[in-house]
This record gives C-alpha cells, sequence and structure tokens, in this order.
C-alpha cells in the first residue's frame, strides 16, 4: 500500500475543516442566540409562552413597549429611533415590521447569549445597535452587533426591528 501524497493529505484536511464549518453555521442558524456577554436585558414574563404569545387565561399585552434603537453603521454615524406597539408607531421607519419582529423573536434575540455557547468566527461587518427601553412590560438594555455568528444571527431574527447590515 502506498502512503498518501501530500495533496491528498490537504485536500482531506480541507474537507474535514469545511465540514466543521457547515455544522457550525447549521447551528446557528438552527439555534436563535442572543447578544454576547456584556449586554443584559430583564428576563422575559413569565406569564408569555415560548412564542411570545399570553398564556391562556391572560389579558391581552397592553401598550407597554416604548423602545429607543440606536444605529451605528460602523464608520461612526448613528441613527436613532423610538418605537412603540400597541399601536405600532414613533420615529421608527417600520413601527408595524419592527413591532412583528419584536412578538416573533424578541424573547430569543434580546437576552444575552449565554457565556459558554459557541459562536462562530464569521464577520458579518461593522454594524452595532442598542435597544434600549420597555419591552412588554420589562426593562430591555440590549446590544446587537455583526462580529461573530451568533450575533448575525440575532441580527437577523431582529430583521424588521434593525436595518439590514452587512458588507
Amino acid at each position: 500500500m502506498t502512503s498518501p501524497r501530500p495533496a491528498q493529505v490537504l485536500l482531506a484536511l480541507m474537507c474535514a475543516v469545511l465540514a466543521l464549518i457547515v455544522l457550525g453555521c447549521a447551528n446557528q442558524t438552527a439555534t436563535p442566540s442572543s447578544p454576547t456577554s456584556g449586554t443584559s436585558t430583564m428576563p422575559v414574563s413569565p406569564s408569555s409562552s415560548a412564542a411570545g404569545e399570553p398564556s391562556a387565561g391572560t389579558p391581552p399585552e397592553p401598550a407597554d413597549t416604548d423602545l429607543t434603537i440606536v444605529i451605528n453603521d460602523g464608520s461612526g454615524s448613528t441613527t436613532t429611533w423610538r418605537l412603540t406597539c400597541n399601536p405600532a408607531g414613533g420615529t421608527h421607519p417600520g413601527p408595524l415590521a419592527a413591532c412583528r419582529a419584536l412578538e416573533a423573536n424578541g424573547a430569543a434575540a434580546l437576552p444575552p447569549v449565554p457565556k459558554d455557547k459557541g459562536c462562530t468566527q464569521i464577520y458579518g461587518g461593522p454594524e452595532t445597535a442598542t435597544v434600549t427601553g420597555t419591552w412588554k412590560g420589562q426593562r430591555v438594555m440590549s446590544r446587537f452587533a455583526r462580529n461573530d455568528g451568533c450575533q448575525i444571527s440575532r441580527w437577523k431574527l431582529m430583521a424588521g426591528l434593525l436595518p439590514p447590515g452587512g458588507n
């Protein structure tokens, strides 16, 4: 039996690395993640279900969402929006879409990423955003970025609330 040539070994190694990257990316898209450490938010109300819908027997959410969203495009230029929900309003350019994004994905995207969560090291762009205020009666202070797979996933979950990003 002949030993493998260096080119075959290199090809096998590259295939193994590619498989690990694909599996890591699949994990990032299959599991919603949250802000990286150093970001904080208050927990979601226990009276809400995982889908963000009120539990049986609880009244509908009152108009208690009042958020300030500050977007930094990465060059130092910032844009600030205010958003209210129920009814949707404020200075956000798409308040209805923003409120829908929060309703669908806020519980998954606003809390911090667990410190022990592995995130792919993929750079998605220099944009950052902060979301502060009140969401469903809970104080929120959350930071978004696009500096790794977890952050890119969170940003995508908040499509409608946050603008499209990336270089």
